[in-house]
């Protein structure tokens, strides 16, 4: 499942192609699972609209939509003066994407073969075309027309020291489990908790209540510097994830955990180990993690 970084990389990728075009209509696929918000209501909040913006919040891209008439001609009755247009209020709304396990969203030309397990295709005024693939059906679509939407937990690259440790006082699950739990900090995946927990030297296991504040502050810095490099290198493509232009990220070269049971520790040689913690592998190193 792609996480922060691959998302941020996706995001921004499509920001830079987008941002600005006006969509002209929106065909939606005939499987439900997809679509979070009834297919009516995703094209309705779609069509003529600008993307004002694309961004990244948590694991979702939201794109902010805007509206002003966009599209739409006014008319007059037959014999009767009509009325000079009023000012409008720009409508707004955001379109809403989670990638879910195999999720893609590519900028095609109109004549480009369409891909099976092709979900959405949105017409822009460009002349170009927007599509969502997802071969697993995991990814989700959904619109938000009357409220700003928000992804639950705090953003991991903005979160200060004093509040990330807060979030972890008191807490008996395991250091993997709460860096994983979307409530507390949104968009860190099995990747990153993994490679976080290997650089601040703490075992996926280990109690969230038992670490101690300098090591929850190495943490702090670890999962932000594991992050950034992440996103510099445009993601992880472990299985088939590739960014916005179709091009695989690189930072699974740098993995010094992730991936790598019974291959030498980077640092100590010791043979990197992989348990399964609430259904979900981890890996660490038995000496360089205590």
């Amino acid at each position: 499942m792609p996480e922060l970084p691959e998302v941020e990389t996706i995001a921004r990728g499509l920001a830079k192609r987008v941002t600005g075009d006006v969509i002209e209509s929106v065909w939606l696929g005939q499987k439900k699972e997809p679509l979070k918000s009834p297919a009516a209501e995703i094209a309705a909040a779609l069509e003529h609209t600008r993307i004002a913006a694309v961004r990244r919040m948590g694991k979702h891209i939201v794109f902010d939509l805007e509206s002003n008439g966009l599209g739409r001609s006014s008319s007059s009755t037959k014999g009767r003066k009509a009325k000079p247009p009023s000012k409008q209020e720009p409508r707004t709304a955001q379109w809403i994407v989670h990638l879910g396990m195999t999720g893609r969203l590519q900028v095609c030309e109109p004549d480009a073969e369409i891909a099976k397990h092709t979900h959405a295709v949105l017409k822009l005024a460009s002349g170009r075309e927007l599509r969502f693939v997802d071969p697993r059906r995991f990814g989700r679509l959904s619109v938000a027309t009357t409220a700003a939407f928000d992804a639950t937990g705090i953003e991991p690259l903005e979160i200060d020291l004093e509040n990330f440790i807060a979030l972890f006082r008191g807490r008996k699950t395991p250091m993997k489990s709460a860096l994983l739990n979307q409530k507390l900090l949104r968009g860190v995946g099995n990747i990153y908790a993994d490679e976080s927990l290997f650089r601040a030297g703490i075992r996926p296991r280990r109690r969230a209540v038992s670490v101690r504040r300098d090591q929850l502050s190495k943490l702090h810095s670890s999962l932000k510097e594991v992050l950034k490099e992440a996103i510099a290198l445009g993601g992880s493509s472990i299985s088939d994830y590739v960014d916005a232009d179709g091009e695989e990220g690189f930072f699974q070269l740098q993995h010094r955990v992730y991936g790598r049971e019974e291959e030498p520790c980077l640092v100590c040689k010791t043979p990197i180990k992989r348990v399964v913690i609430g259904g979900r592998s981890s890996h660490y190193c038995p000496r360089c993690q205590k």
